[in-house]
């Protein structure tokens, strides 16, 4: 149970790192003006690079000089929505949620995260009210802010793969209908029915996928044994530090009738291989770098990973989301059986 904590543990400080923001106004609205003011420090750099959010990617949609370590925006936009502001536009961004409130950005290259500071956005200032609270209660944050976009945001990203269908439509139910058409909420209505047809007691859905050489794979051509269907990625920690495990349980259960058959939401083939031979992943593995936005990923709803699918023989779901000790006690269950 301790190595399922840190890997939960892991999963959510990735998502964290993942989220920001707040938002006084609910819905997405037409086009308007940024005004963001900003200074960078700790740099040499020339551009500022504005970012927009999508599916857990960033796209850059403008570009601005820095003059004497200042930098503004303008950038007609979506308001309030997440954006990501960043030095280098082939790197992770300082996400920040900008709504028509003057916002002033101090941008520190040397940490991001650590040094730089966001103020007058009404959106930033929620979701740095969420981050430091300790304990929190989606149901009881969406209550207090039924409005906010970042209510949305957040149910959408750091929940969405914490609860079962029935509790993602609750909380949807606790939103204002002012946020049904942004990208968040309809992503989890969307969520919803994929996340029931992969419960367990059903049978697996089929995905095809090309190998390593570019050859498609079908998933059911390897039912027949227990099959765990391991979503992860040479980019995810919390991956990289369940793979031992996995090599382990693969290891001792191969020859009772176990496989592995992993799903890679890399990007860069390169680092995919990489990750596959530094790990001693010895099983099928096949990827579209696609990243987030992965066909195998959107069969099975995937929104964080590492995550899994066991399927028994049959083809049907016996378990999800099984790590560590966990994992091996259900495998020990199964195979002591037999």
């Amino acid at each position: 149970m301790l190595i399922k904590l840190k890997i939960k543990i892991m999963k959510l400080s990735l998502s964290i790192i993942t989220v920001l923001g707040f938002a006084g106004l609910g819905s997405v609205s037409a086009q308007t003006k940024l005004n963001v003011q900003g200074r960078v420090v700790n740099t040499t750099a020339v551009k500022v690079y504005l970012q927009k959010f999508n599916n857990k990617m960033f796209t850059t949609i403008d570009s601005t000089q820095v003059n004497g370590g200042k930098f503004s925006f303008k950038t007609a936009v979506e308001l309030p929505e997440l954006y990501g502001v960043t030095l280098n536009k082939d790197k992770s961004p300082l996400y920040v949620f900008l709504d028509d409130k003057a916002t002033t950005i101090n941008l520190d290259s040397a940490s991001y995260y650590k040094n730089s500071t966001v103020s007058g956005s009404v959106a930033q200032s929620l979701f740095d009210q969420y981050r430091k609270t300790k304990e929190v209660k989606i149901e009881d944050f969406i209550k207090e802010n039924p409005s906010s976009i970042v209510s949305a945001y957040v149910l959408y990203r750091e929940w969405s793969y914490r609860l079962t269908p029935a509790e993602i439509e609750q909380n949807i139910a606790l939103l204002n209908r002012s946020l049904d058409k942004t990208p968040y909420v309809q992503t989890l209505k969307a969520l919803v029915p994929v996340l029931r047809s992969v419960q367990p007691g059903n049978r697996a859905l089929d995905i095809e996928l090309p190998d390593a050489n570019g050859r498609k794979v079908k998933l059911s051509d390897h039912f027949g044994k227990y099959l765990l269907v391991d979503f992860w990625a040479s980019w995810c920690p919390p991956c990289r530090a369940e793979n031992p495990n996995i090599v382990k349980l693969f290891q001792k259960y191969k020859s009772k009738g176990f496989d592995v058959f992993g799903v890679s939401l890399d990007k860069n083939k390169a680092s995919w291989l990489k990750g596959i031979k530094d790990d001693h992943l010895d099983w099928t593995q096949v990827s579209d770098l696609q990243f987030w936005n992965s066909a195998g990923a959107k069969v099975y709803g995937v929104r964080a990973i590492p995550a899994n699918v066991l399927i028994d023989p049959n083809g049907v779901i016996v378990a999800r989301n099984l790590y560590g000790a966990e994992l091996e006690e259900k495998l020990e269950e199964i195979f002591s059986a037999k």
